[in-house]
């Protein structure tokens, strides 16, 4: 009954209620990000949702578009400057994943939404994971976030989506909070960037696949994401 029912219900209740209350900071950011990224403050990118539609993930952003002398995008740890590691530290940059909710492309709670190039190096098994609506915080973000393997963490993404109660989504809320009270409080932020390897990249390194699967997964993202344009 709640997953059915209550939870979009509550998810868009919730997403508006904060969008009001959080507005004056969001405009603020909005003009920091304007101001500091050197451009539009927002990052919008293409992620797999439930049932496998894509839609686009809207988030502040938090890594600058310098480029070097070529044109191409400097490396992602040269581009992340200090208001953008602030924003990542505090979990800011996910604020406007609000409307996300908002408008039904995910929930407040679920699995977290993946790259498309993610998705096509799952087994038919994790893709399970997109049977429901993917969340701004989920049992993976709780239990370790990047601090834990891709194995383990849709392996969470797994075992969230098998029974979705009440309780638990408040469980996930309440410890989502209080783990981004805690990580603002710390001084080294390093652990909090979010630059990991892609699952492909992963699993390559890992010896669990071969060059030509991952040139082929890689391919059929592309194609994906083509579709999409």
């Amino acid at each position: 009954m709640y997953e059915k029912f209550f939870k979009r219900f509550l998810d868009f209740f919730i997403a508006l209620l904060s969008l009001v209350v959080l507005s004056p900071l969001m405009l603020i950011l909005i003009i920091l990000g304007a101001v500091l990224m050197g451009g539009n403050p927002f990052f919008v990118q293409k992620r797999p949702g439930k049932d496998e539609k894509i839609f686009n993930l809207i988030k502040f952003r938090s890594m600058s578009n310098r480029k070097d002398k070529n044109g191409n995008l400097l490396p992602d740890e040269v581009r992340l400057n200090a208001y953008g590691r602030l924003l990542r530290k505090t979990s800011l940059d996910e604020l406007p994943e609000l409307v996300n909710i908002l408008i039904g492309e995910m929930a407040l709670v679920g699995p977290r939404p993946q790259l498309v190039r993610d998705m096509t190096f799952m087994s038919d098994s994790e893709r399970r994971r997109h049977t429901v609506r993917p969340g701004l915080t989920g049992l993976a973000q709780v239990n370790g976030r990047n601090a834990i393997t891709w194995e383990r963490k849709l392996q969470y993404d797994l075992e969230y989506i098998e029974k979705i109660a009440f309780l638990k989504d408040l469980k996930i809320v309440m410890s989502t909070i209080k783990g981004v009270f805690a990580s603002a409080t710390v001084t080294d932020d390093t652990s909090q960037t979010d630059i990991t390897d892609d699952y492909g990249d992963y699993l390559l390194k890992q010896g669990k696949i071969s060059q030509e699967e991952y040139d082929y997964k890689q391919s059929l993202a592309r194609e994906i994401l083509s579709k999409e344009k």
